[in-house]
């Protein structure tokens, strides 16, 4: 990164433009402290059009049903992995005394 105090930046002005095209970021000073900075312009992102895919994405119609095996899954869990809440409290008790040491 370059840097150029304001007379230079006035007298060269064409030249840190090329610079700038280059790549290159130059920082415009006033005695010594940075006051702006020249950067390539880039062009902004365009805007996306709102319905865009209207007609073109579907979903089922009964995508936002309620699934019965995914209800009872989180409400009982699944069997395959017990919970550690399942476990006696006495046995939670001694598991954790266990653990301190």
């Amino acid at each position: 990164m370059r840097t150029v105090n304001i007379h230079a930046a006035k007298t060269r002005l064409s030249s840190l433009l090329e610079a700038v095209e280059r790549g290159e970021e130059v920082v415009i000073a006033r005695a010594g402290k940075p006051v702006a900075k020249l950067v390539a312009f880039t062009k902004p992102a365009r805007r996306r059009k709102p319905g865009l895919l209207r007609g073109k994405a579907w979903a089922a119609p009964d995508a936002w049903d309620p699934d019965p095996e995914l209800e009872r899954l989180f409400y009982e869990g699944d069997p395959r992995f017990p919970s550690v809440l399942d476990e006696p409290a006495e046995d939670r008790s001694a598991a954790s005394e266990n653990s301190d040491t």
